[in-house]
């Protein structure tokens, strides 16, 4: 049956922008996001309010949520999906997941959605299919929820080790960072100098730990703004945290700093030390509580960092790089048991509605 002719027509009532939005109110918002709740908000007159469950299409996001309660509608593309009595809401809001439509980034994307055919089994076949799909959706999602679980553990795991290992001890040294490590900014780039094609590629930090979407520049620059394979980096904006480059020689962008450590310091030991509790209270504590948009260059060369002898920082390099790998490889099986779980979910919704189960 056409998409629309699905619906019943609805009024909808003010749509609240992200800025409005309050961490504790009387009624929950409802936006396109990923979250159930994005919300709070205390006027009850601009609550939704509806007698039977609606299904909410992100226009933008192609997020796709049940609602049975109540709500206030949250910011733009938020689109109410009302289902006629002939549709059990809750099996059109499966069929609805079940609709694959490829992504135009943040245009919008109902107007594809709505171009599909709705397929209408008797009620009690609806029931049957969302009776299943239920079951089986609650198995996936206790498998999922451990793998969640579990991933974030092996994270801990690796970060309470690392807060262990650089936790000073006696005999080690403390310095000021800029004392003990050379920090060299980036450069910026205006639009006529970022290429689709050149001779060195820009590392920024869209692609600092990804290796898509690169730029070029034949720019030839002084050498200190230049990164080899080796050579120790650190994203201050946006992706925070210190990467080994291993790759060609490339020119690196201002929202990315150069570590050149003094012979006192390990360059593993440093970059351990780049990610560990103990830089980042330092930094938290400098921005008074603030919201970390970026780490200027200042607040990091102004951090204390403590070593022992370059043997100790050796050793605690290597101890790290063994339980990093390790924490690496489960974090890697329990990414792919996510990934994999949500493909479970999408086979069984289109063996549901290809009239497979």
């Amino acid at each position: 049956m056409d998409f629309e002719l699905c619906l019943d027509k609805t009024k909808t009532t003010t749509k609240l922008q992200s800025s409005m939005y309050g961490e504790q109110g009387a009624f929950p918002i409802v936006s396109q996001e990923k979250e159930l709740i994005s919300g709070y908000w205390d006027n009850e007159n601009d609550v939704f309010k509806h007698e039977t469950p609606i299904v909410i299409f992100g226009d933008h996001t192609q997020v796709v949520k049940y609602i049975d309660f109540d709500f206030v509608i949250g910011a733009d593309g938020v689109k109410i999906l009302a289902p006629k009595s002939f549709l059990n809401p809750k099996y059109f809001y499966y069929w609805v997941m079940s609709v694959h439509i490829p992504s135009h980034g943040y245009a919008r994307h109902y107007r594809y959605l709505k171009e599909h055919q709705v397929p209408v089994p008797p009620l009690s076949e609806q029931q049957r299919i969302v009776s299943l799909l239920d079951a089986e959706f609650a198995k996936i999602d206790t498998l999922k929820a451990n793998a969640e679980r579990n991933l974030q553990n092996a994270k801990d795991l690796f970060q309470a080790a690392l807060k262990e290992e650089l936790r000073p001890k006696e005999g080690w040294k403390s310095a000021k960072l800029s004392d003990v490590v050379k920090v060299i900014n980036g450069r910026a780039y205006s639009k006529e100098e970022l290429l689709p094609k050149g001779k060195y590629r820009v590392l920024r930090v869209g692609n600092f730990f990804t290796n898509d979407s690169w730029y070029y520049s034949d720019l030839e620059l002084d050498e200190d703004k230049y990164c080899d394979s080796g050579d120790l980096l650190y994203a201050w904006s946006a992706s925070f945290g210190p990467k080994i480059w291993d790759g060609e020689k490339v020119i690196y962008h201002y929202h990315i700093w150069k570590m050149l450590p003094s012979m006192e310091l390990d360059k593993d030991y440093l970059y351990y030390w780049l990610q560990s509790y103990q830089l980042t209270s330092q930094v938290m504590s400098r921005l008074h509580g603030t919201t970390m948009v970026h780490i200027t260059k200042g607040i990091m060369e102004a951090t204390t960092i403590q070593y022992p002898s370059n043997i100790d920082q050796q050793r605690i390099s290597k101890t790290l790089d063994t339980l990093n790998e390790k924490c690496k490889t489960l974090q890697t099986n329990y990414e792919k048991t996510i990934v994999l779980c949500d493909d479970l979910k999408q086979a069984l919704l289109r063996k549901a509605f290809n009239g497979e189960i």
